[in-house]
């Protein structure tokens, strides 16, 4: 694999503290929604889970972040770009836990 011309995918799954609250849902998908702006981001995705039946699929999350870079340096600057700072402070206290994926493609 050449990793070099690898796009670099990042998924982050957020668990609110209050799922059932459509405020702190709102505020987080409006914080997501300011952090698409980072110019880096090739393509992202807000989403939540869909009412798919199989037993293999997770669906205790609240909402899910998705997002493309060109490459893992890419994803470095997003990292700690002015816009995933900000998005940190004011969102950080909506979640009790997160879970993040990032994957290379082959």
């Amino acid at each position: 694999m050449n990793t070099a011309n690898s796009h670099f995918v990042h998924h982050v799954l957020f668990y609110l503290k209050n799922p059932n609250s459509a405020e702190d849902k709102a505020q987080l998908i409006e914080g997501l929604q300011a952090l698409s702006k980072v110019p880096c981001i090739i393509f992202s995705n807000i989403g939540s889970p869909a009412n798919t039946t199989r037993d293999i699929i997770e669906k205790d999350y609240s909402i899910s972040w998705l997002c493309l870079f060109e490459s893992p340096e890419k994803e470095e600057e997003y990292q700690v770009h002015p816009l995933h700072d900000a998005f940190k402070e004011t969102c950080h206290h909506l979640w009790q836990k997160v879970v993040i994926y990032d994957a290379l493609s082959c």
